[in-house]
């Protein structure tokens, strides 16, 4: 569960958006998304790799710039 304390003379807004802040660092609902579909293990870790070298092809184009 989590918990926001609010601090005294704290506007509601302010720790509404520390609450939501710390939602999305639990990962709660990117964990429902993937759990919607099943993907086999394969598929994952082809994404994986395709994702790596992605990221590697464009930072090797970044310091070559």
């Amino acid at each position: 569960m989590i918990i926001v304390p609010v601090k005294e003379g704290e506007s509601i807004e302010r720790a509404l958006k520390r609450f939501k802040r710390k939602f999305d660092k639990t990962g709660v609902i990117r964990e429902l998304r993937s759990r919607q579909q099943f993907t086999k293990k394969s598929v994952e870790r082809r994404h994986e790799v395709l994702k790596a070298a992605y990221i590697q092809q464009k930072d090797s184009a970044e310091d070559e710039a």
